[in-house]
């Protein structure tokens, strides 16, 4: 098989050939690594890499497999790491000028698991600077193209992983999400990407360890894999007082669901969010695709309160605790959004982070009374086809002004403060020929019966041309107009300390 085809596999398959031995862990990442040199300089998906490590590694799990006896679910695996998550060793940067040469001594919780399983952790995968936004760019390593056309965003704040599995430069990346950190840059590159129930993934770098609107998830191609992956990444830690202990194989078989029995919600704006006409015009058409198959698809009132001042607040709340002190000391080494979004919660006072709180709750309730009448809810990931990277942000969306740069997300973050799993399942192409992403929301802590359902539903897209995932052709992209690293005003410290120190490696999502 050659490079090309073996970096196409998806996780599942390879790890199948690893145990039928007709592949090794070695010549799998020796695919992965031609494939990344021949294509991440295209897109600017993966940042600091750890290859002789990785080569090392792969040549252990070589032996390992042949002896019959891997490690772990993963073992010999090679997988991204998104840049604000600490990998012991390799560069974590958080897209940030304060970090650029920050390596950590230990695993974040979610990486040691996967480490712990056999994963090969070979790259850190772009952002925004310190996770804040849609769009995957920042001073130290630049900005990330999108695989199908690298003149546009890929998303963000998750956008290397996403941009990495779309490319097929990895099978299996790591996200988080706040406001469709992952939901987003999944569904503008055709990939999966699942925000979990808060208690799932401990994330005991949530700087408000009480606030569950951040949550660590995973990236993949397809459910299979990311459920593989969600089996390793799950789990409690004591630092994280919403997460819970986990059940070993909670993720790895799926309850069985039968399309005819399932009671689909659909909303295409999520409570009167701006949406792009022909954003909803290729939801509609999605709709009418499922529409047959299913028990009933009807619509579903998801105006749930007022759901962008909440948010604002909270994600304001957020970035305060974790960058204020660092803005006071220093603040020329912030961006501009960094510095806005917490001035903005230095502006509110207590009694609007109580209103917030509140708000929040009453959300939560009434979507669960929603639920009782569905078992999952569609709509779309994102408003727009992606836009130029060169642009921070949708500023203007179907003759809507947006009033802050994230603004344009709310199809994203009001399903955050819900409080129930949401996934993004790849659906086909946009008007535009992008890839379009369904959005998928399931009841609180239903995580099994979400990805039961969002399984199913893959199956059927994949029947046709017209909703199958769509796949990126490398070889004829041609690069973007504005180089991707031409913004880079700070490139990352190789050599040098920093002092960017534990007290100060945070981040907000």
């Amino acid at each position: 098989m050659s490079g090309l085809a073996l970096a196409g596999l998806s996780a599942c398959e390879v790890l199948a050939a690893f145990k039928a031995r007709t592949l090794t862990p070695s010549e799998y990442l020796a695919a992965c690594l031609e494939h990344i040199a021949r294509f991440n300089s295209k897109i600017n998906a993966l940042n600091a890499t750890d290859i002789e490590s990785a080569i090392a590694c792969a040549a252990a799990a070589t032996i390992r497999w042949e002896a019959g006896c891997p490690m772990g679910t993963l073992d010999g695996l090679p997988i991204g790491v998104k840049d604000l998550q600490n990998t012991k060793g390799l560069q974590t940067t958080h897209g940030s000028i304060r970090a650029r040469g920050y390596v950590p001594d230990e695993d974040l919780p979610m990486v040691g698991r996967l480490r712990a399983a056999g994963a090969i952790i070979l790259a850190k995968t772009n952002v925004p600077e310190m996770g804040a936004g849609g769009n995957s760019r920042n001073p130290v390593w630049g900005a990330t193209g999108n695989p199908f056309d690298a003149n546009l965003i890929a998303g963000g704040s998750s956008g290397g992983s996403a941009a990495a599995l779309a490319a097929n430069l990895l099978p299996l990346c790591t996200g988080s999400d706040t406001g469709g950190s992952l939901r987003m840059p999944a569904a503008l590159c055709g990939v999966v990407g699942y925000r979990p129930s808060v208690d799932v993934i401990a994330h005991p770098n949530r700087p408000l360890g009480w606030s569950g609107i951040s949550v660590l998830g995973p990236m993949a191609r397809t459910v299979d894999d990311l459920t593989l992956m969600l089996d390793v990444c799950q789990g409690y830690d004591p630092d994280d007082p919403l997460s819970a202990p986990s059940v070993s194989g909670r993720f790895a078989e799926l309850p069985s669901i039968d399309l005819k029995d399932l009671r689909v919600g659909f909303s295409e704006d999520f409570g009167g969010a701006p949406v792009d006409q022909g954003i909803r015009e290729t939801f509609r058409d999605r709709l009418d695709i499922l529409r047959p198959h299913v028990q009933e698809c009807r619509a579903a009132d998801l105006d749930l309160g007022d759901m962008d001042r909440c948010f604002d607040i909270l994600r304001a709340e957020s970035f305060g605790v974790a960058f204020g002190e660092a803005i006071q000391e220093n603040p020329d080494s912030f961006g501009d959004h960094i510095k806005d979004n917490v001035a903005l919660g230095q502006a509110m006072s207590l009694a609007d982070r109580g209103w917030a709180h509140a708000e929040q709750t009453r959300i939560l309730r009434k979507f669960n009374k929603l639920m009782t009448g569905f078992d999952v809810i569609v709509l779309p990931t994102s408003p727009v086809s992606p836009y130029p990277w060169t642009q921070s942000h949708a500023h203007e969306i179907d003759g809507q002004l947006m009033d802050i740069y994230y603004r344009w997300l709310a199809l994203c973050y009001r399903g955050s403060l819900a409080g129930g799993p949401s996934i993004t399942l790849p659906c086909g192409r946009d008007a535009a020929g992008m890839p379009f992403g369904l959005q998928i929301l399931g009841p609180a802590r239903g995580d099994d019966g979400l990805l039961a359902a969002a399984k199913a539903l893959e199956l059927l897209f994949n029947r046709s041309a017209e909703t199958a995932r769509p796949i990126a052709n490398m070889d004829t992209l041609a690069p973007s107009k504005v180089d991707l690293q031409s913004i880079v005003t700070h490139p990352p410290d190789l050599v040098a300390e920093t002092d960017f120190n534990g007290r100060l490696v945070r981040t907000a999502v």
